[in-house]
């Protein structure tokens, strides 16, 4: 989810980091903590890599040092505020074919634009609700 797959929607967009949705079962995570061993990344923010915190709804952030994918950031979620969960939104998810032997699982257009309204809120500043005055 994230710019990435606004990218493989068609969107114009440049992405620094590469944002994964996930259910946060024991076995997921731990094949994530493989990925993340397998490009030699580093957590780069609290909270560490534990599934309490991404239960809760906090994201894990890591930066890669692999040399295919040096600095490459990568950001793990498995909650999302104001979208449904995670089962709901891999019924609705769009599959993406890479090649004949590859492909890719999307969030589905309406609910990448929901999460991308959300995560914009969080990070934009208040929007002002009218004209300033200033008295001279």
């Amino acid at each position: 989810m994230g710019g990435q797959a606004c990218v493989f929607y068609g969107a114009a967009e440049f992405s620094r980091d590469t944002d994964f949705a996930i259910l946060a079962t024991a076995q997921n995570l731990s094949r994530l903590g493989k990925a993340m061993d397998e490009l030699q990344a580093e957590v780069i923010a609290v909270p560490p890599f534990e599934a309490k915190y991404l239960r809760k709804g906090h994201a894990v952030h890591f930066r890669c040092h692999h040399p295919e994918a040096d600095r490459m950031r990568v950001d793990v979620m498995t909650k999302m505020r104001n979208v449904d969960s995670f089962s709901k939104l891999w019924l609705r998810r769009t599959t993406i074919s890479i090649d004949p032997n590859e492909t890719c699982e999307l969030m589905s257009l309406a609910d990448l634009v929901q999460a991308r309204k959300t995560q914009r809120l969080a990070h934009d500043p208040p929007i002002s609700r009218g004209p300033l005055f200033r008295k001279s």
